[in-house]
């Protein structure tokens, strides 16, 4: 599981937005433009409450790894596979229509990479149903006051 913390700003009756700051795993992420356009290190994320954590409660968010590896897989491979499978096709179709081949290669990469933007944005939609997609609290923490210690 991916776990990062944070401190829960709202809460709902089965949801809350907690307020995270990045890790230093976010820091040797390719994708973490994605994630945070800015330098700042804060995000809010919605995650399920089924601890009942409550507002100012420092809490542990998880997200399931199978869950982000077949989100990545999704968003990333998919779409440069149908890039080239389209581009593979363009080409070799090209002849029979009497087109130029580069040109058929464009057209049909850039519109199957495009139904599969569509589609990953359409399984987006139903994903966000299911909750065990969604990231969960899954531990209250305690406060960082009680972990540091003075010795006055």
């Amino acid at each position: 599981m991916v776990t990062e913390e944070g401190i829960v700003q709202q809460i709902s009756a089965t949801k809350a937005l907690i307020l995270i700051n990045r890790s230093s795993a976010c820091a040797g992420c390719h994708s973490r433009s994605a994630c945070m356009p800015s330098e700042n290190k804060e995000m809010t994320v919605e995650a399920i409450n089924d601890i009942n954590a409550q507002v100012g409660d420092r809490v542990q968010v998880s997200v399931p790894t199978s869950s982000l590896l077949k989100a990545t897989f999704l968003v990333y491979f998919v779409p440069v596979l149908a890039l080239i499978t389209g581009a593979i096709t363009g080409n070799n179709i090209a002849p029979s229509l009497q087109i130029d081949p580069t040109l058929a290669s464009m057209l049909c990469g850039f519109f199957a990479m495009g139904a599969v933007f569509g589609a990953v944005k359409w399984f987006d939609r139903g994903a966000n149903s299911k909750t065990k997609y969604w990231p969960r609290v899954t531990r209250i923490l305690p406060p960082l006051e009680l972990l540091s210690c003075d010795n006055k």
